[in-house]
């Protein structure tokens, strides 16, 4: 599953290349550097978390539906909490212990 969402976002750097930075280090990001995000960035970053909020045994399934609410759900934290860590926020979010 990590496989091939690893694979989802290489190709979207591929063909996003010029808009996107070498690197995204999440771990220092706030939830203000994700708000500012451009579109492609926000789609990789999504892309990654998804994949790396799944569990092993999880089908490689991507629910577009869920994938946009999730989305939404983020944009609306980071909204209201722009300064927090923006990995504690997705831990928050997304449940993971």
């Amino acid at each position: 599953m990590r496989i091939l969402v690893a694979t989802v976002a290489v190709a979207a750097l591929g063909f996003g290349a010029p808009a996107l930075a070498a690197n995204i280090d999440l771990s220092t990001w706030t939830c203000r550097q994700f708000q500012s995000a451009n579109k492609s960035e926000v789609y990789v970053i999504m892309a990654w978390l998804d994949g790396y909020y799944k569990q092993e045994d999880d089908p490689p399934v991507v629910d577009t539906d869920q994938f946009a609410d999730t989305t939404r759900k983020l944009a609306d934290y980071c909204a209201a909490h722009p300064d927090a860590a923006f990995i504690t926020a997705t831990d928050l979010l997304f449940q993971r212990e």
